[in-house]
């Protein structure tokens, strides 16, 4: 959401329809390649208006209609672990949202609210198989050690963990689906 009167909208829409919100998942992922030396202002502010920005309010204003048991979930990555090459706009907003989590978790501590970052490796989303073709879809294949990408699949049934009791006792915490990228 890049207008914060569209979240005003969204989020009166549903007080009026539901009344309240069980689960928020701020599900943001934008950057593009420069290398350092060619990154601009403008990059930069795009990538974290996106990725931070975006994050910080969806969840702010989603706050007012959560309640016990609500779970918040973040869109990290591997990148703000591992960082990437020309990619040090977007590793650097994906660090900033897996401390976010961590910050939250102490704000919203005793509301019984919780927060994680789900931070997924490369999946093969239809986007990605458009953008990369088959031989970019290898090559980051081959960066983790299940020498695969992940299936969207994969990554949905993570999410809902995230959302569900089953995860009850986490909060600050990142799950991470990356086969392994970020955690070799």
């Amino acid at each position: 959401m890049s207008q914060l009167a569209d979240l005003d909208r969204l989020y009166e829409a549903v007080k009026a329809e539901r009344g309240s919100v069980d689960i928020v998942f701020a599900n943001a992922g934008a950057g593009s390649q420069l290398p350092l030396g060619k990154i601009t202002a403008t990059h930069l502010d795009d990538t974290f208006d996106t990725n931070v920005k975006g994050a910080v309010f969806t969840v702010q204003q989603a706050l007012p209609l959560m309640g016990e048991g609500g779970s918040i979930i973040l869109t990290g990555s591997s990148a703000g672990a591992t960082g990437a090459p020309a990619f040090s706009a977007y590793s650097a907003s994906k660090a900033a949202v897996r401390n976010l989590a961590r910050t939250w978790a102490q704000d919203l501590k005793g509301s019984g609210i919780r927060v994680n970052v789900l931070s997924p490796g490369p999946t093969a989303t239809e986007l990605a198989k458009e953008a990369l073709g088959p031989e970019g879809m290898q090559m980051f294949a081959s960066m983790n050690p299940l020498q695969r990408m992940a299936d969207p699949a994969e990554i949905g049934a993570a999410a809902a963990f995230l959302a569900s009791s089953d995860s009850s006792f986490m909060t600050g915490s990142e799950l991470a689906v990356d086969g392994g990228l970020a955690q070799t």
